[in-house]
């Protein structure tokens, strides 16, 4: 390791037409761990991604991976980058093995060195016995695993993974898990983006939650946890459409405004005291407002962000593929 950053982004900025991806966004990421990105669809994780890979050019600021400018270099930069997007990657035609020679061909590794790395990989990700048939066969969680072994191939020291396990099942999403935190141990530097909550919690040393193209806070889970502070009480309401009235119902019974997301059914305040939730249900009883459940949760990830935005990443949809920001 050098002792620099393996990623550090200074000022970027990016539009497409009138929306602003990128909005002066800065970052830096550490070499040898993970840094996981968290936002919901259209904060600017995929525009800043294709960013740092040279897959587009942004509009100001400057941006270094292993002190290489993205803009200066673009070609040296993807000699030690690799990079597994939303969706797998990979030629139906070819076999897994096919896929990863042509990889490395790419690479221009020569065919020995080639044919080696891809018999690499197959093992390190149990793809051997799949390897001599057509990728159109595999399933969904192989073809991710043979995107991701195919960003090996050329041994990156820094790796994008831009929402590796989104659609994925629990079982190969857990396998997923464990494959980045062993290129960790070996020294990778990992750019994780994600709308898993879980995820980020598991794999990242860092978090960095962007927001409308800006960063809005970083540290690691611990860290930005402890921003949010006590526990909170959090009520299920009956009906949605009074959130207003259990919002000035229950104020006050707390030393902040209760929080709500718009058109959700969950209202929450910080604990105050044990007596907290019978007053909350007497208050509540006495504006005519029904309740499904309470619940006395401690700090999230998404209380983090929900604090920070107001949303509640774990709630937005899947999106195809982040075009505008």
């Amino acid at each position: 390791m050098t002792g620099e950053p393996a990623i550090q982004v200074d000022a970027l900025r990016k539009r497409f037409g009138d929306v602003v991806a990128l909005d002066g966004l800065d970052l830096v990421a550490p070499e040898g761990q993970v840094l996981a990105l968290l936002g919901p669809n259209g904060a600017g994780k995929t525009t800043l991604v294709r960013a740092l890979a040279t897959l587009l050019v942004p509009d100001g600021g400057r941006a270094r991976v292993l002190g290489i400018d993205v803009l200066a270099d673009p070609l040296r930069v993807r000699r030690e980058i690799g990079l597994a997007g939303q969706f797998a990657a990979v030629d139906e035609i070819l076999t897994g093995r096919e896929n990863l020679e042509m990889v490395g061909m790419l690479y221009h590794l020569g065919r020995a060195e080639s044919v080696r790395r891809a018999r690499e990989v197959l093992e390190r990700f149990e793809l051997t016995d799949a390897a001599d048939r057509r990728a159109s066969t595999y399933s969904g969680g192989m073809r991710r695993r043979l995107d991701l072994a195919a960003t090996l191939v050329g041994q990156p020291r820094v790796l994008f993974l831009d929402e590796p396990t989104s659609g994925l099942d629990p079982r190969s999403r857990a396998q997923l898990w464990d494959m980045v935190r062993e290129l960790r141990r070996e020294g990778t530097t990992i750019l994780l983006t994600t709308q898993y909550l879980e995820e980020a919690d598991r794999l990242a040393q860092l978090i960095a939650v962007i927001d409308q193209g800006r960063i809005v806070a970083e540290g690691s889970a611990a860290e930005l946890k402890e921003r949010v502070g006590r526990d909170r009480l959090v009520v299920r309401l009956a009906d949605a459409g009074r959130m207003e009235d259990a919002r000035v119902a229950l104020s006050p019974l707390a030393d902040e405004a209760p929080l709500a997301a718009p058109g959700d059914i969950r209202l929450s305040l910080p604990m105050t005291g044990p007596e907290l939730p019978a007053e909350v249900v007497r208050a509540l009883d006495r504006a005519g407002l029904g309740i499904v459940g309470l619940e006395i949760r401690t700090p999230t990830l998404d209380d983090v962000f929900f604090a920070l935005t107001g949303r509640h990443v774990e709630r937005e949809a899947e999106q195809p593929q982040e075009v505008t920001a």
